[in-house]
């Protein structure tokens, strides 16, 4: 009996070669869309995003090419509770969040991993780029990066469970960027030279600070920027609009540059200094997740990374707790940021990682 597998179909190039090579693999395929929300929910034009009529279209039109059945489910419900409204309470509370981890642990590898099951499906499979494997020797399956560095996607998945880990596939690990465009073109798919997508579906247009006022309705009040010994410096146009790091938009200048250090969303005042002050080597992390290992005993040397861009950086890691851990960089860390996902390699296999505290 063949397997049968979901393809999580954006309308996107990766995802449609993704379903393409399942299909060649022989195995009974179906695509899905997920909805995520109503474009006019979140005040964009439908034509521009992930979710608009045309990108439903393009992945109904590649499944159909590849005599797949297609559907439409509506998951809009779960997005707007587990990935916008976390978002906006993010930057409320003076955290900077990641709606791309929260998307793919709440609604990818969770709403539509259940969906699947209850449908007697084997697989749920995606467009990311990374690779699974079985290790026997430690009975575990792992989480590794892809082949190609420059698409690498294990940063966002690292939230994966075992069991899911053991239900999923992801075809592009093992390819380039170039040979999946070349695939498409190929078999003369639609998507095969679309534009990849940004990264926040549902923020097209200004800033996030301007979604989230139209999104709550609410006005965040102005206040203080200060030094970190409490000194008025100026004032600022709400909380929400500073992430640490940020030099640019301060509206205010000063003899030397001067980056958003914190953001104190008790009192209302984001701390500005010297890039120095952004720079620290420990932070603790809680909600984590461990993929190669059950447990750290004692001190594990890893390579870790606070951005999804950041270059990995030595590590010491000590677990803490059932659901915390402890990291102490080599070298000191610019801009180790609240609400950001840690994410743990040893070597090109994912240990773990979690939240930022």
């Amino acid at each position: 009996m063949k397997k049968k597998a979901v393809i999580a179909m954006s309308g996107g190039v990766d995802s449609s070669v993704a379903a393409y090579l399942m299909k060649e693999r022989g195995f009974e395929c179906i695509g899905a869309t997920m909805k995520l929300y109503q474009n006019d929910d979140v005040g964009i034009p439908k034509e521009q995003s992930c979710c608009s009529l045309d990108d439903v279209e393009d992945a109904r039109q590649v499944a159909q090419t590849l005599g797949m059945p297609f559907y439409v489910l509506n998951f809009s419900d779960r997005f707007r509770e587990d990935v916008i409204d976390r978002f906006v309470s993010a930057y409320e509370n003076g955290r900077t969040p990641n709606p791309c981890v929260d998307c793919n642990r709440y609604l990818k590898f969770e709403k539509l991993f259940t969906r699947a099951k209850e449908l007697d499906f084997d697989y749920v499979v995606t467009g990311h780029y990374a690779q699974i494997v079985y290790d026997e020797e430690k009975k575990r399956y792992l989480l590794k990066k892809a082949v190609d560095p420059a698409k690498d996607q294990s940063y966002v998945l690292y939230s994966l469970t075992q069991e899911q880990l053991a239900h999923t596939m992801f075809p592009l690990g093992g390819y380039t960027k170039p040979e999946v465009r070349a695939i498409a073109e190929e078999h003369g798919f639609i998507n095969a030279r679309k534009h990849d997508s940004q990264d926040i579906c549902f923020v097209q247009e200004g800033s996030y600070a301007d979604f989230i006022e139209q999104y709550t309705g609410k006005k965040y009040p102005e206040g203080l920027f200060v030094d970190r010994e409490g000194k008025e410096l100026g004032r600022h146009k709400g909380i929400i609009r500073y992430t640490i790091g940020q030099r640019k938009g301060l509206g205010i200048s000063f003899s030397q540059p001067m980056f958003v250090s914190r953001v104190n969303p008790e009192d209302n005042t984001v701390v500005l200094g010297p890039s120095e002050e952004l720079f620290s080597k420990s932070f603790d992390a809680a909600d984590i997740n461990l993929i190669s290992v059950d447990q750290i005993e004692g001190s594990m040397r890893v390579k870790a990374k606070v951005r999804y861009r950041q270059p990995e950086q030595w590590a010491t890691v000590t677990q803490t707790g059932e659901d915390t851990l402890h990291i102490e960089f080599d070298e000191p860390q610019r801009a180790i940021t609240k609400g950001q996902a840690v994410v743990l390699y040893d070597g090109d296999v994912v240990v773990g990682g979690g939240t930022i505290q």
